[in-house]
């Protein structure tokens, strides 16, 4: 019977060490791109297969990696915001093309997860979704920092933050936002979401919204700005409060898609039309955005890049490689809840 063929096989075919082999199979980004192809290629033809356990052996590693979700409050119950679960799919896509399988948790902010899962190898390194109030968390990531663990977060990407971070140009998209409502000749633009450093990815679009006014000599006006979490109630509530104060509005930004849903309920509850009275725009690009009755003009964030990005970020952090905090920057999509 026919050897199976080895890393050193191809190694020779290849006309590198096996060492290269390993790195490039693994995706190291020390190898290559030219050089790295070869070798898959090679690979494919031997029909050769990595012994993930072997290797995980030998290197004393798991070939896993966590990712935890973190409760968001959400009307189904699910506790999980849904911008990550359509980010979900290219996560566990990546790490399949990375050799590595993905465990999933769910985990509350007050448990001790910042302990339970490389230091009991579980997983060699952590990706994490969500946080709810940053000033909480933050406290976490150092210590995550002082115990020497692999891990990565999306968040807000911003000088001086603990850990390496991948995110949304959050200052953009608002800015994208409120320029595009000014552009449809509005002028007086509310915001509802927290804008404070305990929610930083809503106050940066809030921030960017305001320097978008401010470029073309509208004075925000900080009465028109309400705080609201992340959930339709929140949206649905802030924007009641707004109509109770008699506050001018013609045009209003919600810091995520699932806030804009509930302030629209909560317009059409006043009998205001949208976009005819006031213009909404949110942040995001739920899958439900689409959906709603006008559909939702919204900020996409890119989760089929940043499931990829957050996986091989990881991935090189364990090989201890060079890495930086990356800012993947949003879109413009306009639907009818803007237009008119």
């Amino acid at each position: 019977m026919k050897a199976k063929p080895t890393s050193f096989d191809i190694a020779q075919l290849a006309g590198v060490s096996q060492p290269t082999v390993s790195r490039a199979l693994s995706g190291s980004a020390s190898v290559s791109e030219a050089t790295r192809k070869r070798i898959e290629a090679i690979a494919r033809q031997l029909n050769y297969t990595v012994d993930k356990h072997a290797s995980s052996l030998r290197r004393r590693q798991s070939n896993t990696l966590a990712l935890l979700f973190f409760e968001d409050p959400t009307p189904d119950q699910s506790l999980i915001n849904p911008f990550f679960l359509s980010m979900l799919g290219t996560i566990t896509r990546t790490c399949a093309l990375r050799g590595y399988d993905l465990l999933t948790s769910f985990q509350q902010m007050s448990s001790d997860w910042h302990v339970a899962y490389e230091d009991s190898h579980k997983a060699d390194g952590i990706i994490l979704l969500g946080y709810g109030d940053y000033e909480e968390y933050r406290a976490r990531l150092d210590m995550l920092i002082a115990q020497g663990t692999h891990f990565v977060r999306w968040g807000s990407v911003q000088p001086g933050e603990p850990g390496t971070v991948i995110g949304c140009d959050n200052r953009r998209g608002g800015a994208d936002a409120a320029a595009h409502l000014i552009a449809g000749g509005r002028r007086r633009i509310a915001f509802v979401g927290q804008a404070s450093s305990h929610y930083p990815e809503f106050n940066e679009r809030y921030r960017g919204a305001c320097a978008a006014q401010s470029a073309v000599d509208i004075v925000p006006d900080p009465a028109l700005q309400v705080d609201a979490l992340n959930t339709q109630q929140a949206g649905f509530e802030a924007v009641r409060t707004l109509i109770a104060r008699g506050a001018r509005f013609d045009a209003l930004f919600a810091a995520s898609d699932t806030i804009a849903i509930g302030a629209l309920a909560a317009l059409a509850e006043a009998g205001l039309d949208v976009p005819g009275d006031v213009a909404l725009v949110g942040f995001d690009d739920i899958p439900a955005a689409s959906l709603t009755h006008p559909p939702l003009t919204t900020i996409a964030q890119n989760y089929l890049a940043a499931g990829e990005v957050l996986v091989d970020t990881l991935l090189a952090r364990i090989r201890d490689e060079p890495v930086t905090s990356v800012v993947l920057p949003g879109r413009l999509v306009v639907r009818r809840s803007s237009e008119g």
